[in-house]
């Protein structure tokens, strides 16, 4: 995406869009404009760059990447935009000579989104973008279109995952981003406090663990750099390449008195050994909780750093593995040779 966006290609438009954090604007591959690479993230969707909170670029027009606009359409963005509360309800919808199933059929081919939810995507980014320019969160609520303060505030929050008085706060966030590894591209997760997430990004859970994170942590989840992730990033080269044993960046796992307990016992686990369900249970102090154990076991978020890879069946079997078992055989390998095999 990188290569594509600093050539301007054309054909990558409508594939994936860029958002510049400096600006608060999304384009298309292709746009013109030069932003520092540094300054940019990646998005596959329209609806994901509005509900990150970033406006559409007015230079390239992402909002039209997929294919020209029909005059209707652009009438109605065009009223959204230049009213007052930045939407159009149903009735006047039908008075401006428009059925809602059209409007909603063609937003949701085109743009990923229903015309409700583009809407309020226009609202909340502008909202985003306001407060993080230091206006007033009353006058942001009442620009906003919203008829009330609590009404603005739910629809922030179900959107950012995060009340709007705190979206002021960098620091407030979980950030993630994409870890390349020999197994497959991990999705990582960083809090100040350490890291909260390490999933390899075609796991099934991957967007059920995402969603308990910020309910637990309750703050926002956005793309971008942090220093436990460089960390991250380093210690896990050094672990595929079978020169580390053991981690050192912090971690922050957020999990229930009982999880807890089960993922440090997975964490006393020697480097290179394995131990059976039960022998968990046992080291817990749950000796007859063993399907108890095996659940905590199997909704730990933070792979490998915290290794439910090394938990066996009791007859050796691998039993089940939330990356697959193809990859729980190769980190036990890894483990006991010091390399993958084929390296």
């Amino acid at each position: 995406m990188e290569r594509a966006f600093s050539r301007k290609d054309a054909s990558f438009d409508g594939i994936f869009f860029v958002a510049v954090r400096t600006t608060g604007i999304f384009c298309r591959p292709s746009c013109p404009s030069k932003p520092k690479l540094e300054n940019t993230e990646f998005f596959a969707s329209v609806k994901e760059c509005m509900f990150a909170g970033y406006r559409a670029c007015k230079r390239c027009d992402p909002l039209a990447a997929s294919g020209d606009r029909p005059a209707w359409v652009e009438e109605l963005m065009s009223r959204v935009r230049e009213s007052d509360i930045g939407r159009l309800q149903a009735q006047e919808l039908k008075a401006l000579g428009f059925t809602p199933e059209r409007v909603r059929r063609w937003f949701t081919q085109n743009l990923g989104m229903t015309f409700a939810e583009w809407c309020r995507g226009q609202r909340l980014a502008g909202a985003f973008d306001r407060l993080r320019q230091g206006m007033n969160l009353d006058d942001v609520a009442l620009d906003s279109g919203f008829e009330s303060h609590s009404g603005f505030r739910d629809a922030f929050t179900r959107v950012f995952g995060s009340a709007p008085g705190r979206s002021r706060s960098e620091g407030e966030r979980i950030v993630i981003r994409m870890i390349e590894s020999p197994l497959g591209p991990l999705l990582a997760g960083a809090s100040d406090a350490g890291i909260c997430l390490l999933e390899f990004t075609d796991r099934r859970m991957l967007e059920t663990n995402l969603a308990t994170i910020r309910s637990r942590i309750r703050c926002p989840i956005v793309p971008g750099e942090h220093g436990h992730l460089k960390q991250l990033q380093a210690e896990l080269s050094e672990y595929f390449a079978g020169g580390r044993r053991q981690f050192s960046v912090p971690l922050a796992s957020a999990g229930t008195e009982f999880q807890e307990q089960v993922w440090q016992a997975l964490r006393e686990i020697p480097f290179g050994e394995t131990i059976p369900y039960d022998e968990l249970a046992r080291r817990v102090g749950r000796p007859t909780a063993q399907r108890a154990v095996a659940n905590a076991n199997g909704q730990n978020r933070i792979g490998i750093l915290i290794p439910c890879h090394r938990v066996i069946g009791k007859d050796g079997s691998l039993t089940g593995y939330g990356g697959g078992l193809w990859r729980k055989r190769l980190l036990l390998e890894l483990e006991r040779t010091g390399h993958l095999p084929g390296r």
